[in-house]
This record gives C-alpha cells, structure tokens and sequence, in this order.
C-alpha cells in the first residue's frame, strides 16, 4: 500500500495536498482497496462552502456506497471532472488522476489536526 509522506490524512481515510491555499482531496489507497471496484463518484457540492467532517460527496463501489468527508473547512472549487467518465482511475491512482476535488483552505490550523503518513499507517495498522 501506498502513502506518500507529503500529503495528509484524516481518520475517515481521505488525504489532502496543500498547494498554497488550496488543498486537493481524494480517499487514499487503503480506502479505494477497501471499498473495491469504483463505478461512480457523486460530488453534488460545488460552489459550496463545506465544513471540516461535514459530506461533500459520495463513492459508489460494487457492492456498496460510502460517504466522502471534508478534511478542512473550505468552500469546494472544483471536482475532477475525469473521474465521472473513468471513476476506476481512483483504484489505479488514487494520488494522483484519482484526486476528487480541489478546495479553498478556510482555516489553516485545521490542518494540524491532520494525520502524518506514519500517524495514517499506526491507524489502520499497516
């Protein structure tokens, strides 16, 4: 499995980039193997300012559908748009043409409550 140490993580199994202050959010790898085959990824909160742990879309797998939760405050500026033709691209490459959506950074210090790589990995005992 996978987990690149430049990003962070939360406990609901999403990471987050930040580039500046927008962060780019997607599940991470151990997520896309639990959930299985991606079939559809619903992000229905575009333009819209989005609490830290509140949804802003969901990931429909096989055999089950599960909620994507924001890892920051921040209003959400775009989503992949490749995901919606080829939603299989969050199991090949969940950090990178997986990603899910980008975010402004609307309080910064949420995100030392984030998760390291290392802290990620103790989590899901890895």
């Amino acid at each position: 499995m996978n987990f690149p140490s430049e990003l962070k993580y939360t406990k609901d199994h999403e990471w987050i980039r930040v580039e500046g202050n927008v962060a780019t959010i997607g599940i991470t790898d151990f997520a896309q193997k639990e959930l299985g085959d991606i079939v559809y990824v619903d992000i229905t909160t575009i333009g819209e300012t989005v609490a830290r742990e509140e949804i802003f879309g969901t990931v429909e797998a096989v055999k089950t559908v599960s909620d994507l939760f924001m890892p920051i405050s921040g209003k959400v500026l775009e989503m992949n748009k490749d995901i919606d033709s080829a939603p299989e691209s969050v199991n090949t490459d969940p950090y990178g043409k997986g990603w899910m959506i980008k975010a402004s950074i609307d309080n910064e210090s949420e995100l030392g409550d984030l998760l390291s790589a290392d802290a990620y990995k103790s989590l899901i005992g890895a």
